[in-house]
């Protein structure tokens, strides 16, 4: 059985918007994500609303029509030195905007807090895996209420210990730039850390979406794609161009082409 959102609405779950390209499907214990494995074979573009103008949030999401989801980075000054966007934020977007919530916390104690980003409507919530105390139970709480799960690692973490997590997750977030600011530079020694996880990933035959976050932008898209990436957050080079739309759309023809010529694609 799957479950629009609307239906899980119904039956008193969190909402989403009916048309994106995910449900829920109810396996006997929890509902878990479905992806419609057309739209999946398309790189996807989440622009950081942490680049957009905070003062215009409704109408900088209006910006980005397009997108496939809308990435918000919420930070406590504690697991990052910064201080960004929480809840209260959260739950205001969701009415203001169709595209999807792309919901990620630099937070510490996920477990606790987590849930109700995905309670508040948000259809993703990235957690840190250096923060969370039972990742695997975090995970299953997020898709029980409706969200894709979603583990993020530092730059400085490595994937293999978390191998055996990787099934219980919709998408693994590696971070390319160190957390906690916008407008870094990409790390280019995380190429090798994205293609290791790709081979994890396609060992297990896995749909799970491989994003990147830091210094995305027209000069390092391509190599993420090439690598194994399939999703990708942006900020600066979406926001801090003249038509940040034009800037999603050429994002993604551009990861789109790299990923046509990728190594790890699976062809038929």
């Amino acid at each position: 059985m799957v479950l629009s959102a609307r239906d899980l609405k119904a039956q008193g779950g969190s909402s989403r918007s009916s048309s994106r390209p995910w449900g829920l499907r109810h396996d006997g214990k929890q509902f878990v994500a479905v992806i419609d494995s057309k739209v999946r074979e398309m790189p996807q573009i989440c622009p950081s609303i942490l680049s957009a103008d905070f003062a215009r949030l409704a109408e900088e999401a209006e910006a980005v029509r397009g997108a496939d989801w809308l990435h918000v980075d919420v930070m406590d000054n504690h697991f990052v030195p910064n201080l960004t966007l929480g809840l209260p934020i959260v739950e205001s977007l969701t009415k203001a905007t169709d595209i999807p919530l792309d919901c990620h916390l630099m937070i510490e104690n996920p477990d606790r807090w987590a849930p109700q980003y995905a309670e508040a409507g948000a259809g993703s919530v990235t957690f840190h895996v250096e923060a969370a105390a039972a990742p695997v139970r975090l995970a299953r709480d997020l898709r029980a209420l409706g969200a894709r799960a979603s583990m993020a690692l530092r730059p400085a973490t490595p994937i293999e210990p978390y191998e055996d997590l990787l099934p219980e997750l919709d998408m693994l977030l590696i971070m390319t730039v160190e957390p906690g600011f916008g407008g870094q530079a990409f790390l280019d020694i995380m190429l090798p850390k994205i293609r290791r996880t790709r081979q994890l990933i396609d060992k297990h035959g896995l749909e799970l979406w491989l994003q990147v976050d830091g210094g995305v932008s027209a000069s390092t898209i391509e190599r993420c794609a090439e690598a194994g990436a399939d999703v990708f957050v942006a900020g600066s080079a979406v926001y801090g161009a003249d038509d940040p739309a034009a800037a999603v759309a050429a994002l993604r023809a551009q990861a789109q082409e790299a990923t046509d010529s990728a190594p790890w694609v699976r062809r038929v």
